[in-house]
């Protein structure tokens, strides 16, 4: 039985200061709705070659996406580290004051909550996106034994929330929550320029002896270019380097951002990145090893990595596919077609964004010095380098989601096929 003031579901299990998770929903939650627009010309050069090129777009509005309204803003963070030098600015180094540390995850995220609940996530529908591009498309229909379509797209699409349920970090929650607007950048699945040229040649028939063996022969070819898909580093857990409490904080840009798409063992040279924070003396002058660890933090100065969303470039895809078939009939009814299908036949590499296979870009983790602190470079003292490590990428482009194509991606494939048409 329902009653007033009494909650449908009864209360959350989240006493005697246990750490929990609690979902919700914005009680004016809207409905999501997009607009999609575009221009398009065409015109026709010959009876058997057209051209068309557009304006293609579209406005995302009311997109699903979720905040913890329990998250601790920077003042609330800076103040949970500095007790004895409350009010004093975030960012501010508050070492040598009383009680001054570096809390671990969940001791500075409870504000609010005497019942001991720690994350209040609750789905909203302020999500935007945007999308623009031009698109081009070149078709020839029959021309002495050719059809030919030749598409080109240059767009760009961004968004503030690429999902509704974050399946990699920042697809849906925001770094901090309290300061949604900054999430504002590259769609996940954003491809600034695609390039696809299919074209299918059939043998011209020849007359005489022997045409069954003769005719009937064809060749066609898939070529497909594309820029990489964007992404984003986020610690995975190791510690509360924000103050926040989340768990998957980015890191502080303090170098140019440095690719090598020719070698995925360097991919993404982690020397650029630091924890969001400044260090402490005594590892900066050699006394105090890194470990790489929130405690490593001076008091006070711990905030959110000035990475910005999808602010990086994920490896560009290349591939060309091939296929020679020859149609021979066996009856008027029934035509036998053999195939010899070649994928990737350059056998270019093709490498996975870097968030797959694990789903996320951790610059702790996987990198090519396991012991070198990688992704912990200490801020602001690039001359004191603890590592020079490199992301690496571990996964081609058929692996997991976010492929261009299902199959695309992997190394060289024959294929030997036969087929009856009747």
């Amino acid at each position: 039985m329902i009653s007033p003031g009494t909650p449908v579901y009864g209360v959350p299990g989240c006493t005697g200061g246990a750490e929990c998770d609690i979902f919700a929903f914005d009680r004016n939650i809207k409905t999501p709705y997009m607009e999609n627009y575009n221009l398009n010309i065409q015109q026709q050069i010959s009876s058997k070659v057209m051209l068309q090129v557009g304006y293609v777009g579209s406005q995302g509005h009311r997109l699903f996406r979720f905040f913890d309204i329990n998250q601790p803003n920077a003042q609330q963070i800076h103040d949970s580290d500095c007790p004895g030098a409350l009010g004093t600015p975030p960012g501010q180094s508050c070492a040598g004051t009383v009680g001054a540390t570096i809390n671990s995850f969940g001791v500075a995220h409870r504000f609010g909550t005497p019942s001991g609940a720690t994350y209040i996530f609750r789905e909203n529908s302020t999500g935007k996106s945007s999308y623009n591009s031009l698109q081009a498309s070149l078709r020839v229909n029959g021309w002495q034994g050719i059809t030919s379509v030749v598409n080109y797209v240059w767009s760009r699409s961004l968004d503030n929330s690429s999902d509704g349920e974050d399946f990699v970090p920042n697809a849906a929650q925001p770094q901090d929550s309290t300061n949604p607007n900054a999430e504002r950048g590259p769609s996940n699945f954003n491809i600034p320029q695609r390039f696809t040229w299919i074209v299918g040649y059939q043998l011209p028939m020849m007359s005489g002896g022997w045409q069954r063996v003769k005719n009937g022969w064809g060749v066609d070819s898939t070529v497909t270019l594309q820029s990489g898909q964007p992404f984003t580093l986020n610690y995975n857990a190791e510690d509360d380097y924000s103050g926040s409490g989340e768990g998957y904080d980015r890191p502080d840009v303090v170098g140019p951002i440095v690719y090598d798409y020719k070698k995925p063992s360097n991919f993404l040279d982690l020397s650029s990145f630091a924890m969001p924070c400044a260090t402490k003396p005594a590892i900066l002058n050699g006394t105090s090893p890194l470990t790489g660890t929130a405690a490593d933090c001076v008091p006070g100065t711990r905030h959110f990595g000035s990475l910005g969303r999808n602010a990086l470039k994920g490896p560009p895809f290349k591939q060309w596919d091939v296929a020679l078939y020859k149609n021979t009939p066996i009856t008027e009814r029934v035509t036998l077609q053999l195939r010899a299908e070649f994928f990737n036949i350059l056998n270019h590499p093709n490498f996975s964004n870097p968030v797959l296979p694990a789903f996320i870009a951790d610059p702790a983790s996987n990198v090519n010095q396991q012991t070198c602190g990688c992704g912990f470079t200490l801020n602001g003292a690039k001359t004191h380098e603890v590592g020079n490590g490199a992301y690496q990428i571990v996964a081609t482009g058929d692996v997991g989601i976010g492929n261009p194509f299902l199959g695309g991606g992997g190394p060289r494939g024959i294929q030997l096929a036969a087929k009856f048409t009747f």
